[in-house]
């Protein structure tokens, strides 16, 4: 593993270019990355890199989100299989009716949408902005929230603001349930549960804490409990056990693994960065210039 990363190094520094990995993706390529975060945190690092060419390690559209965020950047995504079942539950087609019902509504999506649906939206948003998003716009304001409906009706809980929900939901997410709290913290009976937004309800109320994938790192990290059970794709166990290396952290199930997480490996990454593998992540320059709009909305009001 040292010396493939040790190569990695060598290509990056040759090539003029960064490897950017989510929380989720597998460890040896968490390992190898210039930097390791949450969608939100992945978006405003696109935005930094000085980088000419990016390696994207995620789903496809937060490779697009990178994408347009740098237009004058090169984007590969190692693996452009590499999907987001979520993101692909709506389609434009039924978000222009969404808003042909509610004409006077501010259209809030998820950063990993398609960009179709990004330029057909006002704001972008992650499960770690989504809530102060929501909260700065005037209460007189419709909102119309895709895709999550777990999210949203957390974030409408925590808000008391009324939103029309779009029915899409991460599968992986959604798996979480109420047993499996229970039955963790049996087995863990001194760890404190953290748990993504993204899961249902009834499994939510259960937990200590609701947090995004970049909150369970900050709360992790500043909380004094030295175990955690952590309710979200195990992925982000390595990133946690990396960042607190005194602390325990145990995943609710195995199969709490998002499959689309897992398809890139290091050879992967090593060929994309020699321009043998990978794909280059072009968007429809007409759809990036509206998509665009919404992801610089989410970044200012996120600040």
């Amino acid at each position: 593993m040292d010396i493939l990363n040790k190569k990695i190094r060598a290509i990056k520094t040759r090539n003029n270019a960064v490897v950017l990995a989510h929380t989720y993706q597998p460890a040896e390529i968490q390992d190898a990355a210039d930097f390791v975060g949450d969608s939100y945190g992945l978006s405003v690092e696109a935005t930094r890199t000085s980088a000419s060419t990016i390696i994207f390690c995620g789903v496809m559209f937060m490779a697009e989100t990178a994408a347009i965020l740098n237009p004058e950047k090169t984007v590969i995504i190692p693996e452009p299989r590499a999907g987001c079942p979520m993101a692909d539950m709506i389609k434009p087609a039924d978000l222009i009716a969404l808003k042909k019902e509610h004409p006077d509504h501010a259209v809030i999506c998820y950063v990993n949408s398609t960009a179709e649906i990004k330029a057909l939206s006002d704001i972008c948003c992650t499960s770690s902005n989504a809530l102060k998003i929501v909260l700065s716009l005037p209460r007189s304001k419709g909102i119309i929230f895709v895709p999550d409906k777990y999210l949203g009706s957390h974030i409408r809980q925590k808000s008391g603001r009324d939103m029309v929900l779009w029915n899409g939901f991460c599968p992986t997410h959604a798996k979480i349930r109420p047993e499996m709290i229970l039955a963790a913290r049996a087995e863990h009976p001194r760890a404190k549960v953290m748990i993504h937004p993204e899961a249902p309800d009834a499994s939510r109320q259960m937990a200590d804490v609701v947090l995004s994938t970049g909150g369970m790192c900050e709360f992790a990290n500043t909380d004094p409990s030295e175990e955690f059970i952590v309710a979200t794709e195990k992925g982000i166990l390595h990133t946690l056990a990396v960042r607190n290396p005194k602390k325990r952290f145990f995943s609710l199930r195995e199969d709490i693994s998002c499959p689309n997480m897992k398809m890139t490996n290091l050879n992967l990454v090593i060929k994309s960065l020699e321009g043998k593998a990978g794909k280059k992540v072009i968007v429809d320059p007409a759809v990036a210039e509206k998509a665009y709009l919404a992801l610089k909305r989410m970044l200012d009001m996120s600040t």
